[in-house]
């Protein structure tokens, strides 16, 4: 028996979200409960990853099960694709396994051609059928176009645009039958002008080429970049949903709408969305029309209206989540075209969870699995201050489409959005209505404003995902966006102006607001409590100073994973102590430079033990090369030379004499430690000296202090300056007549270190993976210069992601599996934590537990996130 690539919708379920993608494994689930789903079918991800292996062609095989598939759907309908006078239409659309909103490609109304809307209209001589017949036909080929050609959608917009100039009408809906046949016409003169050959009129060719173009969409850039963002494989693939047409355009006893069981915004138990009369399904979906409330629909269409709350509340019952619903009703007859667990915001997402857990549906345990973990960084980040806020008169006001707080300037388009932000300027990206190929600049904005489009357009939805501020359908707003201007409340606001949005109220304000830390309580302590109850990993911060300090704990870290000392000395007076100990000519004079800086080394560390409050923290010793410390431009050299009562000649030969080729492999780390001892003799003195003042004034603190020695590649160096940590230490401890415990580890970031753990761990006490530098060493590329080549990888499909933002589990998480075990041969009770940035990110914090290390330690924001992280973990270890 051939193997099988094409299911109709009565051979699948739920559970089979692999072979058949989302959308395709929900219709099949749907289908079997029994719902009103227009009976069609689906070709398998495995149809589409065989594609792109054959080259970018179908199968014959697979194109004989299509076949098959055809006649049988044709059969259950009633219908014959291709036929005059009884025709099958259908939409093909894309579904992959994981959502991903507005990224993939949709072809509606296939199936038509001049003879078929002949014989559609011959049957029915109502004069708004035929408009409605050449509406759906201009539609597909528009669509067709577009996503099977890549014509520009633009220019038949334009065209459009003509015709109702010409005819002195404002809205598509006021052009006749007469109108909607002409640019159907049009449409097909200006397809035959730009592709030399006439539109096809097989709906057998148009079906293949649309299945071929949804294929093809999996590897298009806006489905690339939001992969990347979420982490989906690209060898997953998608999935093509072939469906028959229901008509929400058909009249006005017809309508299209987008629903969710429970608000996505705020998580409120109530449906929640939106339709449009007389419309089709991307007419609310891309913004075109504002429509109405779903609540409308109960005057508009009572039975209906009822029949689909009890499909939403049956729908949310059996996947007992929050459900993202497309409808269409056609004659006043109900379609469910799709449901999937419905994108949310992470106030919505931790609403949602905890309320399923008192209402018994779910467990504290799969409430934990519901949240995205970086989804929480939208419930981390400021708000505005109230008073600037109560101060601030809006200049207007539209949805309230995803909360959170934005300020920045204007742009208009998302190629300028990401430039700026590359430049370091914080936007705001104004658009008449966004588009998937918006995904970039979306990503990069701080918020969004749309002209057009409601609370489920696609930048409502996208920006929700994203945890991006967005106010959308403002039509107050007039646009110039070709001028870079647009107008609202009497006033012109020109790129590069400041707004902000409030993307809780839906308030646009026309200046900067200022912003206040955010706050966290209420369902949020709650669950997070579920989490840290599931979890095994601890979860430490990277911080280098007392404010960062206080704020990571009061997100939860216990305790600092990285303090990296180099960022205390570049404030103030402490920077000029510095480059007096670099530029010193003996050792009393580097000794004397270093005794200036003691004090300020000393207090930071007291000051940071004090608001840990007794949680551990681990000090890494000078780590980057002396010439970051030292003035590089000919004028400042001259000037800083002046402050050090020395010659600019002088200064500029020591810049020189530090110079190195690659700096980042050179005099560094432990390396400084071993040339200038005296560096690590102050440092260990500073922490000493705090943890034992600090001990003093909190008895109950029992602060164990962690030195680590960074950039270790050779168990004899980290010996030698572990010697002089320990001489320094005792001696100390000896003259303050306390007792006080301490731990020297080293950082293994090198490669070479990784494989030789087990001699390292002879004296090491503790690992902390570097993650940063071990993947530069690993791959051999620097990850400040990577950026410029990464995106030609991403293209070539070497690489899915940036290896600096997730963990390389093949290479450089073989280094840190083989150092684990090495160290752990050799110290069986040798602490182990990551603290390079990896140590936020999700994926590989799973890593991190799966392996046995103790602890991840990440910036501040990211704590929660890790936290969540790690409790997923651990109860996805304990499910496996």
């Amino acid at each position: 028996m051939a193997y099988k690539y094409v299911y109709l919708f009565t051979e699948g379920d739920g559970s089979m979200r692999e072979l058949l993608g989302g959308k395709g494994a929900n219709l099949a689930e749907m289908t079997r409960l029994g719902m009103p789903v227009p009976q069609g079918f689906t070709i398998s991800t495995e149809a589409c990853t065989r594609y792109y292996n054959d080259n970018k062609v179908i199968g014959d095989d697979i194109q004989a099960q299509i076949d098959a598939a055809l006649a049988e759907t044709e059969k259950t309908n009633g219908k014959q694709f291709g036929s005059a006078s009884n025709p099958l239409l259908v939409s093909v659309r894309s579904g992959a396994r994981a959502s991903m909103p507005g990224m993939m490609d949709t072809i509606l109304n296939l199936g038509l051609n001049d003879e078929v809307a002949a014989g559609m209209i011959a049957g029915n001589p109502d004069p708004e059928f035929e408009r409605f017949v050449y509406d759906s036909y201009r539609r597909f080929i528009q669509m067709f176009s577009d996503v099977v050609m890549e014509l520009s959608k633009k220019r038949f917009e334009e065209i459009i645009d003509e015709l109702k100039d010409k005819r002195g009408v404002k809205d598509d809906i006021e052009l006749t039958a007469a109108d909607m046949k002409e640019l159907v016409a049009l449409f097909k003169a200006f397809y035959q002008k730009e592709k030399g050959v006439e539109f096809p009129a097989d709906p057998k060719v148009q079906l293949m080429e649309a299945v071929k173009a949804v294929f093809r969409s999996w590897d298009n850039p806006r489905a690339n970049v939001y992969r990347r963002m979420n982490e989906i494989p690209y060898s997953w693939g998608t999935a093509v949903n072939v469906q028959p047409m229901v008509y929400g355009n058909l009249n006005n006893n017809s309508g299209t709408g987008v629903a969710f069981t429970r608000d996505p915004a705020t998580g409120a138990r109530a449906l929640f969305g939106e339709y449009l009369i007389n419309a089709q399904g991307e007419d609310v979906v891309a913004g075109v029309r504002t429509p109405n409330k779903i609540a409308q629909l109960a005057q508009d269409m009572p039975e209906v209206y009822d029949q689909f709350v009890g499909i939403a509340n049956n729908l949310e019952s059996h996947y007992r989540d929050m459900q993202d619903m497309e409808f269409t009703i056609e004659n006043k007859k109900l379609y469910m075209l799709q449901t999937r667990n419905g994108k949310r915001t992470a106030a919505a997402a931790l609403k949602i969870a905890v309320d399923l857990v008192d209402e018994g549906v779910i467990t504290e345990e799969q409430a934990v699995l519901r949240v995205e973990p970086q989804q929480l960084d939208a419930l981390l980040h400021p708000q505005f201050d109230t008073k600037a806020l109560k101060a601030a008169t809006p200049i207007g006001e539209a949805l309230p489409a995803s909360p959170g707080a934005a300020c920045g300037r204007v742009v208009f388009t998302a190629a300028d959005a990401k430039d700026w932000a590359t430049k370091g300027e914080k936007v705001i990206l104004v658009r008449l209505e966004t588009s998937p190929d918006d995904i970039e600049g979306m990503e990069a904005a701080e918020g969004i404003l749309t002209v057009r489009g409601g609370m489920t357009s696609h930048a409502a939805v996208v920006a929700r995902g994203m945890g991006t501020c967005c106010v959308s359908g403002c039509g107050e707003i007039t646009m110039h966006a070709a001028e870079k201007y647009f107008s609202l409340g009497g006033s012109d606001y020109k790129e590069g102006d400041y707004i902000s949005l409030d993307g809780s109220t839906g308030k646009i304000y026309g200046a900067a607001i200022p912003t206040v830390e955010a706050t966290i309580s209420g369902d949020f302590g709650r669950f997070m409590g579920w989490a840290d109850a599931r979890r095994r990993l601890k979860v430490r911060t990277n911080a280098d100073n007392p404010r960062d300090t206080k704020q990571a704990v009061k997100f939860g870290a216990e305790g600092i994973g990285l303090c990296r000392t180099e960022h205390m000395f570049f404030e103030g007076d402490r920077i000029k102590s510095m480059r007096k100990m670099i530029v010193a000519k003996d050792l009393e004079a580097r000794k004397a430079a270093l005794a200036e800086l003691l004090p300020y080394q000393q207090g930071d560390f007291t000051a940071m033990y004090e608001a840990l409050e007794g949680r551990p923290m681990t000090v890494r010793f000078l780590d980057p090369p002396l010439h970051e410390f030292l003035p590089q431009k000919t004028e400042e050299i001259a000037e800083i030379a002046a402050e050090l009562g020395i010659t600019a000649e002088e200064l500029k030969e020591k810049v020189e004499s530090l110079h190195e080729f690659n700096p980042m492999m050179g005099h560094r780390g432990c390396r400084l430690a071993v040339s200038y001892p005296e560096i690590a003799e102050m440092q260990t003195t500073a922490v000493i000296n705090a943890a034992l003042a600090v001990n003093a004034a909190h008895p109950d603190y029992d602060i164990v202090p962690e030195i680590m020695i960074p950039l270790v590649g050779e168990v004899k160096e980290l010996k030698y300056v572990k010697d002089i940590v320990v001489k320094t230490a005792d001696a100390i401890i000896a003259a303050s007549g306390k007792e006080l415990h301490y731990k020297v580890g080293t950082m293994i970031e090198i490669p070479r270190a990784a494989v030789l753990a087990d001699e390292i761990a002879t004296e090491a006490e503790f690992f902390s993976f570097g993650t940063n530098d071990l993947t530069q060493m690993t791959f051999g590329f620097s990850r400040d210069d990577a950026g410029a080549f990464l995106d030609a990888y991403y293209t070539a499909k070497i690489f899915e992601n940036d290896p600096f933002a997730r963990l390389d589990q093949n290479g450089v998480g073989k280094l840190v599996k083989m150092a684990v075990v090495g160290g752990r041969a050799t110290r069986p009770d040798i602490k182990l934590g990551i603290c390079g940035e990896h140590g936020g990110d999700p994926s590989s914090v799973k890593f991190c537990d799966a392996i046995g290390l103790d602890y991840v330690s990440c910036s501040p924001f990211r704590v929660p996130i890790a936290r969540l992280a790690a409790a997923q973990a651990a109860i996805r270890t304990r499910e496996a």
